[in-house]
């Protein structure tokens, strides 16, 4: 208890930081499972505090209606599957190509729009990894926005380019996972 003590009386609030308000990117990358978790669950407060929130998942489909989906119906909550799948099993790369274009166009129109304080990004790192989407322009897009609109984007392996832009990035890296142990994806659990 004594410790604690101490450490509280001896914490003080970094000079420069202020309770002004900013708008962050934020990313969540890495091969551990949460990272639209982590997202999912940011939205959630954000809506609680009466922030103005939207998702685009870049590999789910438009039908998808996983766990989150039902949540985020209930919440009232706007997202939007603009994918086709997982790429790794995407019969027609082009397509999945092609889907990922268009959705950036619509979350990159919703950047613009000023109607929202967060818009969530999920599995963007894909279709900037593999080039559907040109950084370039997703760099412009992101420095001109609101200077209060936050932005999380998911997803593996993201560009050396988008992790020096964010001020915030966490890097999810799996321990363990039950699917190595012979356990597949769980009903409210992955999906």
């Amino acid at each position: 208890m004594r410790e604690l003590t101490e450490q509280r009386d001896a914490y003080r609030k970094p000079e420069g930081v202020s309770k002004g308000r900013r708008g962050l990117l934020i990313v969540n990358t890495g091969h551990g499972k949460g990272k639209t978790t982590a997202a999912l669950g940011l939205m959630i407060r954000a809506h609680g505090r009466g922030l103005r929130v939207r998702m685009f998942q870049f590999l789910k489909h438009d039908t998808a209606k996983f766990g989150e989906h039902r949540t985020l119906d209930l919440l009232g909550i706007p997202y939007q599957g603009l994918g086709d799948g997982w790429t790794w099993r995407s019969r027609d790369l082009e397509n999945s190509a092609a889907l990922a274009e268009h959705g950036w166009a619509l979350a990159r129109a919703a950047i613009q729009s000023g109607e929202h304080d967060l818009i969530v990004l999920d599995e963007f790192t894909y279709p900037l990894k593999y080039g559907w989407v040109p950084w370039a322009d997703v760099e412009a897009t992101l420095r001109a926005r609101d200077p209060r609109l936050h932005v999380v984007i998911t997803g593996r392996d993201a560009l050396p380019e988008l992790v020096a832009l964010a001020d915030t990035v966490s890097e999810i890296q799996p321990v363990r996972h039950a699917y190595e142990q012979g356990v597949g994806g769980q009903t409210g659990i992955e999906y």
